[in-house]
């Protein structure tokens, strides 16, 4: 029987003894809902609480028992949590506290025996935060705290952000940043390692088994359950793109399986769900898709204008704003009705659950609160007319959305390399005489060939074989294209020919046609228009391989075999972590939202149904890893050659590429932190050799993430410290420069949709053309440039989400902005990390000195765009710069 004020600890004191007689120990038990007070078991059987001995008086007793009679050391624990919501600390009660030394008992050479007590909660700490409080009774001869272990004693998850000791040497912090479920969900206690880190072979004996332990969570090896994981399970575990189409809902929706020989692709994030009742190689879609619980989103992006928000709310807003519109389908009347989009806006249904979705994205006019008014995109604010110029088509190859496939010619005459039985004759209609025609004399064909001043952007074998099947969807045509630029003395490209193709098949031949820069009305319109098709092909490629595939979708496989074969204390995993922030989270609601079958990338692209599958033929042919660290991009495109005397080690073939220039100081300064960062803690090549873990996280990348590629000869093999900060090197400029440079200039960009519009509907009035379609063309080109764009329903759920995907989160954390918690620990690694931040506060300095060099055409000068989008640092929202750690939105 228990004392009258001890009785509220009952349930406490049942969970203690199950988990062991120490936890039972008086010194042990708390009371969370006593404000602290300890409790006794009364010892007269019918006393029925008329005990006299206080709980407080009794805990005070049994703590001068155990500090005198084992000569312990007081230590106090503050453990901060971010507050849940709707809740606080003082309605969530206690946690179970285990320190483990990170010493074996000498005696014995096992583990020593944990210290434990049960937290409880104190006054919140800050805003958003509460507090814990716990206090030990420490052996002496204790020695380091090598990991916290904890139980989370109640009914709901917390989110635990740290733990801070008070010992006797000073104060030491565990950074866990890490849910944690409750003990009726999870009953198994969460292990958070000290900031020290340590390679595997130099771990304390005694964290060995937790270090392996805490593994094989991630693995899923200790899961007892089969089936869906549960949103608190933390496994991670690879399975193929089976889940973005949607057969059981619509037989339209089903989609083939990415991932496998028949359409290579990079691995997600497995879920576990049920399969399809009607194609059982699909998974069914019901419900939110899982990821691993430390991967989510926080509750600050969860609940604001970002992500979650944001995909979670497009496919309710969408139609709202689609029955606003009168003809969804049809195009834009005039020009001047695409600007109204910005200045007067588009009157919408009264509907008080719509804008709470869309916070922050429409202006109000004249007070109503039913009027979306898209903000003015950076374009159309600097030079409205500048879209329609060759110069500055020209100049968005190198300095905007898509700066990843301007390419130098190095072949001529072009010429395709698929099968001309299936596809017709494989030969460019582009010829030096036509190009000697259009450079008018400033040098010969010859001459411009041998010094590198022809440029490329090549789309013709890559959408050749989908010609023909996305013209047989409704409202979409398409052509594979190859366009031939110039090289300027004064750096900038000059368009000179655009070849459009549209293959041969049983019922016609092939079609080509070549079109150049015009004199007169016609051939002026049909250039236009060649440069909308153009530049629809660069829109589509740009969001399905340059964004999508080689950022969102090839990380994922790094984040998954990093957390399955690295332990948190794994310094390489330390130093990735950062680059891996809510990733998973991200793709999971694309792969709900955006690329899934009927999604916004199918609805508003010209892929269409066919846009994952796309991406995976360009994977197949052309992604190499190799290829992905920006030097090597450059050098492979023929737009930089190697250079040892040049500053980057290598030399860019157009100086003014502002992409390229911004991008290689970036580059470089990622380099030489990693490079002081690895050769640190692998002062030679045996190290790495010998690193089990980091040998398990690469091989397991190759054979299983990126498995579809994994014969391949040029992935790289981790032999030397410069192997390892080439591959690490690589994926963190992919995570954050490569990342930053393609979405967060998209509304910057694309919100005007005529200056990069995302599907053509019409073919060019003089492809085969009937006598109504000239005579259209004739006596109303701009109609017929109208038609080509994409209809009102894709143009405005278009800018929308390029609004939504553009913008910053309050919550963000950027490049150089704050250092891991581990590395503040250590001050050789703290003093790289800080010239790291040097560097990049001196490479904003650079970007706004190049901003404002007129000489500098590509960046500078009457009504052009800056470059800014590789600045490091943003405030939230729509800026078109900032540079985050990791592929977050």
């Amino acid at each position: 029987m228990f004392c009258k004020e001890a009785s509220s600890s009952l349930q406490t004191l049942n969970i203690a003894k199950s988990l062991g007689s120490e936890f039972t120990k008086p010194s042990a038990l708390i009371n969370p809902h006593s404000a602290g007070h300890r409790f006794k078991v009364c010892p007269r059987p019918n006393h029925r609480g008329r005990c006299t001995v206080t709980a407080s008086k009794f805990s005070d007793l049994t703590d001068k028992i155990v500090k005198d009679r084992f000569k312990k050391i007081e230590v106090t624990g503050i453990i901060t949590t971010k507050e849940t919501i709707g809740l606080s600390a003082s309605l969530i009660g206690s946690l179970l506290v285990e320190l483990i030394s990170a010493e074996t008992d000498p005696r014995t050479l096992m583990e020593k025996d944990p210290v434990k007590d049960n937290a409880r909660s104190v006054l919140f700490d800050g805003p958003g935060e509460d507090q814990y409080k716990c206090r030990f009774y420490m052996p002496e001869d204790f020695g380091e705290v090598g990991a916290i272990r904890v139980l989370n004693l109640e009914l709901i998850e917390i989110f635990l952000k740290e733990i801070k000791l008070e010992l006797p040497d000073g104060p030491v912090t565990f950074t866990c940043n890490s849910w944690v479920a409750p003990m009726t969900k999870d009953p198994t206690k969460r292990t958070f390692f000290s900031n020290k880190s340590y390679l595997p072979h130099q771990t304390p004996e005694a964290l060995k088994q937790l270090r392996k332990e805490e593994l094989e969570t991630l693995q899923g090896k200790n899961r007892k359950r089969a089936g869906e994981f549960e949103k608190f399970e933390r496994v991670y575990d690879y399975d193929v793109y089976n889940d973005v189409g949607d057969p059981d809902k619509d037989p339209e929706l089903a989609r083939p399986v990415m991932g496998g020989l028949s359409h290579p692709y990079p691995r997600r994030g497995k879920t576990g769900r049920k399969p399809c009742r009607k194609d059982p190689s699909c998974e069914s879609r019901k419900g939110d898709f899982y990821v691993p619980r430390d991967e989510e989103f926080s509750t600050v992006k969860g609940i604001q204008f970002t992500g979650t928000t944001v995909l979670a709310a497009l496919p309710a807003v969408l139609p709202q704003i689609e029955a606003a519109l009168v003809d969804p389908n049809m195009p834009f009347p005039h020009f001047k009705s695409i600007e109204d989009l910005f200045e007067e806006g588009i009157k919408l249904p009264k509907d008080g659950g719509l804008f709470p979705m869309i916070p922050r994205l429409f202006k109000a006019v004249a007070e109503a609160n039913d009027i979306l008014q898209f903000e003015s995109p950076s374009l159309l604010d600097k030079d409205r007319f500048s879209w329609i110029r060759d110069d500055e088509f020209a100049r968005q190859t190198l300095a905007g959305l898509n700066p990843y496939c301007i390419q130098l010619v190095q072949e001529w005459p072009l010429k395709s390399k698929l099968d001309t039985a299936v596809y017709g004759d494989p030969n460019s209609l582009i010829t030096s005489e036509i190009v000697e025609r259009e450079i008018k004399g400033v040098m010969s064909f010859d001459e411009a060939l041998e010094n590198k001043r022809l440029f490329m952007l090549d789309y013709h074998d890559v959408l050749l074989p989908y010609v023909n099947k996305v013209r047989e969807l409704d409202d979409s045509t398409l052509y594979a294209s190859r366009t031939l630029f110039f090289l300027s003395d004064d750096s900038t490209l000059r368009p000179v020919a655009i070849e459009l193709t549209r293959p041969q098949n049983v019922n016609r031949p092939q079609w080509r046609q070549v079109f150049t820069p015009g004199y007169d009305a016609t051939s002026c319109w049909l250039w236009s228009l060649a440069k909308t098709h153009v530049i629809t092909h660069d829109a589509g490629y740009h969001q399905l391989i340059s964004h999508w595939l080689r950022t969102h979708c090839c990380i994922e496989p790094y984040i998954i075999a990093a957390n399955r074969q690295l332990s948190a204390m794994h310094p390489i995993y330390r130093l990735l972590h950062p680059h891996f922030r809510y990733t998973m989270e991200i793709n999971a609601r694309g792969r709900q939202s955006l690329v899934n079958a009927g999604g916004i990338i199918e609805s508003c692209f010209w892929p269409e149904r066919y846009s994952l599958e796309l991406s995976s033929d360009v994977y197949d042919k052309q992604w190499r890893f190799d290829r992905e660290g920006l030097p090597a991009d450059l050098i492979s495109r023929g737009l930089a050659v190697e250079d040892k005397t040049a500053e980057h080690g290598v030399r860019l073939t157009i100086p003014d590429y502002p992409f390229a220039s911004d991008g290689l100081m970036l580059w470089d300064a990622l380099k030489e932190w990693i490079t002081d960062y690895v050769n640190h803690y692998y002062p030679d090549a045996k190290h790495v050799m010998l690193d089990e873990e980091l040998q398990g996280w690469w091989t397991e990348v190759r054979n299983i993430g990126h498995g579809d590629k994994q014969n391949e000869p040029w992935w790289p093999v981790l032999k030397t410290q410069d192997d390892l900060i080439e591959v690490v090197t690589t994926i963190a400029w992919v995570a954050s420069g490569h990342h930053a440079s393609v979405n967060f200039g998209q509304y910057g960009y694309g919100g005007f949709f005529p200056n990069r519009p995302t599907t053509s509907r019409i073919k060019m009035p003089v492809e085969e053309p009937t006598e109504e379609e000239l005579k259209e063309f004739y006596e109303d080109p701009e109609k017929t440039m109208l038609k080509t764009f994409p209809s009102k329903k894709q143009a405005t759920k278009l800018m929308l989400t390029l609004f939504l995907l553009s913008s910053h989160s309050p919550d963000e954390e950027y490049l150089g902005e704050n250092p891991e918690a581990s590395w503040a620990h250590e001050p050789v690694i703290y003093a790289a990390y800080e010239r790291f931040k040097g560097k990049l506060q001196y490479l904003e300095g650079v970007i706004d000195e190049r901003n404002v060099d007129v000489s500098l055409k590509n960046r500078a000068g009457a009504g052009v765009v800056k470059y800014e989008l590789l600045k490091p640092i943003s405030k939230p929202g729509l800026t078109g710069m900032g540079v985050p750690n990791s592929v977050s939105i």
